[in-house]
């Protein structure tokens, strides 16, 4: 019990550290910005392994950090053999596909006003269709190797990156577009002067959301049928087989890839739209 009233103890400590820092001098500061979080997630593992050992949790009910790190450490080639089947070959193809189509559609649907009417609704609704009632018809059309993950990250993340950027077309104002055709420009000038870079914050926001749509589509897609490799295919043997640690690694491995992916993504949209009041607030 001594191990459950230190993990009490720690938590009560790093509590009162974060509210002091975040309410301290310094509160606006970079470091202090990256310092709370930090705290926040190292206390979280440690609260953890304490007290799994000790209340001397079972491994196949919740395995400690230490034993999901060692896990990870003995078994890098299978989970970098995972990692390349489900995100580079199936998560990232799909999300390029889709994301670039519906960037593609929605130009279209701008463009036209028949293809709003029409098509908007429609993928609503096909957008709420659940994943574990399309991902085993997707297999079965596209067989049971990445191309069948890729078919069905392209159904989670065309809709919400279509309907953000229509959104995005959508922002400049009346007077704005009057103002380019004073100055003699056509549709196309118009879209890429002035449309395409206020649509920029939908468009990137779209993208956002569709990095861990991508991810968690491709894995659960792997639930219906897959080669013998991918993080989704390895979550489902594992817990077949108790191996719980197993199972933390690649949900570990998982949440890396997927925090990775958003990152970029926010690096990229700070770049391309320095000019928005949203970004320069967090400047």
């Amino acid at each position: 019990m001594s191990l459950v009233v230190a993990a009490f103890i720690l938590w009560i400590a790093a509590w009162s550290l974060n509210v002091r820092l975040a309410n301290g001098p310094t509160s606006d500061t970079q470091a202090t910005r990256l310092l709370v979080p930090s705290i926040f997630g190292l206390t979280i593992l440690i609260m953890w392994e304490l007290l799994v050992r000790g209340l001397q949790v079972p491994l196949v009910i919740l395995p400690a950090p230490s034993q999901i790190a060692v896990r990870i450490s003995g078994e890098l080639p299978i989970l970098w053999q995972d990692f390349r089947q489900t995100f580079l070959k199936g998560a990232l193809s799909g999300y390029l596909i889709g994301c670039s189509a519906a960037f593609a559609v929605a130009i279209l649907v701008d463009r036209f006003d028949f293809l709003k009417r029409g098509l908007l609704p429609v993928g609503n609704f096909v957008a709420a269709l659940p994943i574990v009632g399309t991902a085993p018809i997707l297999v079965m059309w596209f067989g049971f190797d990445w191309q069948s993950k890729a078919a069905v990250v392209v159904v989670m993340v065309f809709f919400p990156m279509l309907i953000n950027t229509v959104a995005g077309l959508q922002e400049t104002t009346a007077m704005q577009r009057d103002l380019m055709r004073t100055y003699g420009a056509g549709y196309s000038q118009t879209l890429l002067k002035l449309r395409l870079p206020a649509a920029m914050p939908f468009i990137f926001n779209g993208l956002k959301i569709s990095t861990t749509l991508a991810l968690i589509g491709a894995i659960v897609a792997e639930f219906f049928g897959s080669p013998t490799l991918g993080m989704g295919f390895r979550i489902s043997t594992s817990v077949g087989q108790l191996a719980l640690d197993m199972v933390w690694a690649e949900i570990v491995v998982a949440a890396l890839a997927g925090s990775s992916f958003y990152g970029i993504m926010a690096l990229l949209e700070k770049r391309v739209t320095f000019w928005h009041p949203s970004q320069r607030k967090q400047r």
